[in-house]
């Protein structure tokens, strides 16, 4: 006797339940992010600056936007109006990429900038 398999639903999305994403998880991804846009710029240079900081701020539903604060160390000399663009339209492109929310803004913060040989 074949045992029966259950069918899946094929209502809605909306009607099977809510999504809702832990701000830790938006900010993950946005610290990833930040990290790979700025990979380029510190190759090759022996000072480094710190880990990007992230703070998410919004509902945290896939149907609302996030605002997404990031703090970040820059190489100096460098363009850093391009770096910033760099890492603000990586991580909108990133977070919207892998949850599906909608980025309202992001906010990137020059914290430190590091010239090489330093730290």
């Amino acid at each position: 006797m074949a045992a029966l398999v259950p069918v899946p639903s094929r209502r809605d999305p909306g009607a099977r339940g809510r999504l809702r994403i832990a701000d830790r998880v938006y900010a993950r991804i946005a610290a990833r992010a930040a990290r790979e846009a700025l990979a380029d710029a510190w190759h090759g240079r022996s000072a480094r600056g710190g880990p990007p900081r992230v703070t998410v701020t919004g509902p945290a539903t896939p149907s609302a936007p996030v605002t997404v604060r990031v703090s970040v160390d820059l190489p100096f000399p460098a363009d850093l109006a391009a770096l910033a663009r760099t890492v603000r339209d990586r991580v909108t492109a990133d977070t919207r990429t892998l949850t599906g929310t909608r980025v309202a803004e992001v906010v990137v913060v020059v914290e430190h900038l590091v010239p090489d040989g330093a730290r």
